[in-house]
């Protein structure tokens, strides 16, 4: 009978988002992980495929973390104005709560080696990609946003401005301030204000 593995998958990615927050997607290699977590670096290889597949791993189940909340908070009330607000505070406090994990996200998919991923691992990230963009999408037209300039001004509401606000302290390895999320949900409801 074959004996349990000692470490399970959440336990790898832990230790591989941990050092992607203090180190960069450099940071993160077999056998540093293997090292974080006491395990044989060998026993890496029957998780992984290689040092890929765990970038693609890490950065996916990270994003898709996110992207779960942020999308329940874009359909969480029919006034589209309330539900931007409230996802643009999604944003930050997700951050607050996570900040090891929004670190590795400020990094983009690229850096993380996309380039090199499976077609399942890159065929998850973009349609994780689509669902959010396609939400965003559909709020801009419930609330009449339909030019580009529409477009960008919900992007800037909802995404650019919310991750601006999370960037700079989690950079520097410092909390959010408390007034973040105000922050971000004040931002965003001047950006979608009705003209």
């Amino acid at each position: 009978m074959a004996r349990p593995p000692r470490f399970d998958t959440d336990q790898i990615l832990d230790a591989a988002v941990r050092l992607a927050a203090s180190a960069g997607p450099a940071g993160v290699t077999m056998s540093a992980v293997a090292q974080a977590i006491g395990a044989p670096s060998g026993s890496m290889y029957h998780r992984f495929t290689g040092r890929s597949a765990l970038l693609a791993e890490v950065w996916l189940r990270t994003v898709e973390r996110f992207q779960e909340g942020y999308l329940a908070r874009l359909h969480s009330d029919p006034d589209p104005r309330a539900a931007a607000r409230t996802a643009a505070r999604h944003v930050v406090a997700w951050s607050r709560t996570r900040p090891e994990e929004a670190a590795l996200l400020l990094h983009g998919a690229a850096e993380f080696g996309r380039a090199d991923w499976s077609e399942e691992h890159i065929r998850r990230a973009d349609s994780g990609n689509e669902s959010v963009f396609a939400a965003v999408g559909a709020l801009a037209a419930s609330l009449g946003f339909s030019d580009a300039k529409g477009r960008d001004r919900i992007v800037l509401a909802l995404i650019d401005l919310p991750l601006s606000i999370v960037r700079r302290p989690l950079r520097a390895g410092e909390p959010l301030p408390p007034h973040a999320e105000d922050l971000a949900e004040e931002c965003a409801a001047e950006l979608l204000a009705a003209p």
